[in-house]
């Protein structure tokens, strides 16, 4: 993979790796949102939520539009979508390499019988 798509996919998981953005992602997977509205559940200072959603604008996974005074969030997909296709390559991965033990294993118990 090219530098720059494990860059990409690098700032995708370390948005995803705080439970606060984890949760803010699911809600926004049922719509937009404004900041309040995505705050409200977190006992945190207004501030220190802007900067999970910082993180979260930052590497792509949101964006915001600003209407008057409110400041609404939107769900990006594309980045969770790369994810999903890395996800998949690792798991395609380990599932041949297990295959291939299982069937040494195999091997070497039918070898000792």
């Amino acid at each position: 993979m090219p530098n720059q798509q494990t860059a990409a996919l690098d700032q995708v998981f370390r948005g995803l790796a705080d439970p606060t953005r984890r949760a803010v992602i699911e809600r926004l997977g049922r719509g937009p949102a404004p900041v309040t509205a995505l705050a409200e559940p977190f006992a945190m200072a207004l501030p220190s939520f802007a900067q999970h959603l910082s993180v979260l604008e930052d590497c792509g996974l949101v964006r915001s539009r600003k209407v008057g005074r409110v400041r609404t969030y939107y769900l990006v997909p594309g980045p969770l979508k790369r994810v999903e296709s890395w996800l998949d390559r690792q798991r395609s991965h380990w599932e041949r390499r297990l295959d291939q033990l299982d069937e040494h294993l195999a091997t070497l118990k039918d070898s000792q019988s």
